[in-house]
């Protein structure tokens, strides 16, 4: 007994001093581990903010391996592996921190619309739209309505869209009037691909009650009133009210800006009405060519010009006219496009021996004239030949300024 007595004596201080080593190890291990982590993370910052996203991957994946429990580093890693595409490592990451059973509700709520935004951005539509629903009634409602529309409007989902807006119009996200009346519009195209008319006149009849300001309701009002056997007097009576200048009349008051596309359908539906009674067409000729000028004068522009011409044409035959228009609008106006349709008056009055040549500067000059003609987006620069309420590249609505790329 005192043989191990002596040894246990012998003992205690040996074993002091090995937990003494093991606990400095060990914090010297951690000191080392907690200061690798923050370098690695501000190094993935430093990378991040000079654009070079998969050294910043690389540097926050090895922060996240030192501090596995940091939600913030999870949150970073699966933003940065959505922006570059890699959308499967990003649905990963989301979803381990959704299994964490320490996450806090906001953090919790955070993962769930972060999870969202990877499905919709890789185009799995069914799967974001289930991610988004758990979000309503949080304080991320108002994130998760945005995205549900821009998921609805994506998949062409008018009437599931429309719902959307409304809430968020009552929860006063926004004012959503305008994006509803699209709503209405769109639904309204499809009907009348059905070939239900009456169906599409009451639509577009309720999205001038939802946007009275909204140009685009009238504009397809009036297309689809053209279309019809006895439409084309109410057609025409709809593009002067939205042509005309802002006063008494609530229709005149429609977005003036956008009122110039209503010229070349005015010009057509009159032109129409005019080959089909020349004597009682008369006023209505006069009338369109009084409002067009007035427009003219007001602000300048090459489709108010073109509807003008054309009107003018219709009612005197008169080609000099039309030419002389397109030759004061280029002394005030440089302008490749008004040049093209100079040159085309020009040709119709040339020798046979100056034809060949008119014909082939003609043909140069439309060339280059051409890409000038497109409409281009606002928000994002995509041009398009014809005009979109609904930017085919961004999605975006409305902005598409209504004048040609030459007059922007």
């Amino acid at each position: 007994m005192e043989f191990d007595a002596l040894w246990l004596l012998l003992g205690l201080p040996v074993a002091f001093a090995a937990g003494w080593l093991a606990s400095r190890w060990d914090g010297k291990q951690l000191r080392l581990e907690n200061r690798r982590a923050p370098k690695a993370y501000f190094r993935g910052l430093n990378h991040l903010l000079n654009q070079q996203q998969d050294q910043a991957i690389d540097a926050f994946v090895e922060a996240v391996q030192h501090d596995p429990d940091t939600s913030d580093l999870h949150f970073a890693l699966g933003n940065l592996f959505r922006r570059r595409g890699d959308y499967d490592r990003a649905v990963r990451v989301h979803q381990h921190l959704l299994a964490r059973a320490d996450l806090n509700r906001s953090d919790r709520q955070r993962a769930q619309h972060a999870l969202a935004m990877d499905y919709l951005k890789a185009g799995l539509i069914d799967r974001a739209e289930a991610a988004l629903k758990p979000l309503l009634g949080t304080p991320l409602e108002g994130q998760a309505l945005l995205a549900l529309l821009a998921l609805h409007e994506r998949a062409r989902d008018w009437p599931q869209a429309a719902q959307v807006a409304q809430q968020l119009q009552a929860n006063g996200e926004s004012d959503f009037s305008h994006r509803l009346a699209h709503y209405e519009c769109e639904q309204a195209q499809v009907a009348l691909a059905r070939g239900d008319v009456a169906g599409a006149r009451q639509l577009l009849h309720k999205a001038q009650l939802a946007a009275p300001n909204a140009a685009r309701p009238v504009l397809d009002l009036a297309q689809l009133e053209a279309g019809q056997a006895q439409g084309l007097d109410a057609a025409i009576g709809l593009l002067m009210r939205l042509l005309a200048k802002p006063g008494g009349d609530t229709q005149a008051q429609v977005a003036p800006a956008a009122a110039v596309l209503a010229a070349d359908p005015l010009a057509r539906c009159v032109v129409q009405r005019h080959q089909t009674d020349a004597a009682g067409s008369a006023p209505i000729v006069n009338q369109a060519i009084d409002l067009l000028q007035r427009r003219y004068a007001e602000r300048p522009c090459l489709d108010l010009l073109d509807a003008l011409a054309r009107l003018i044409q219709a009612r005197d035959g008169n080609a000099g006219a039309v030419h002389l228009a397109w030759a004061q609008h280029l002394a005030q106006h440089p302008s490749l496009v008004a040049t093209q349709r100079w040159l085309a008056g020009e040709q119709a009055g040339a020798s046979a021996a100056e034809a060949p040549t008119h014909s082939a500067v003609l043909r140069a000059v439309e060339h280059a004239a051409k890409p000038l003609m497109r409409y281009r987006c606002a928000a994002c620069g995509f041009e398009a030949r014809q005009y979109f309420w609904h930017c085919p590249g961004c999605q975006a609505w409305d902005s598409y300024p209504p004048l040609r790329v030459e007059e922007l």
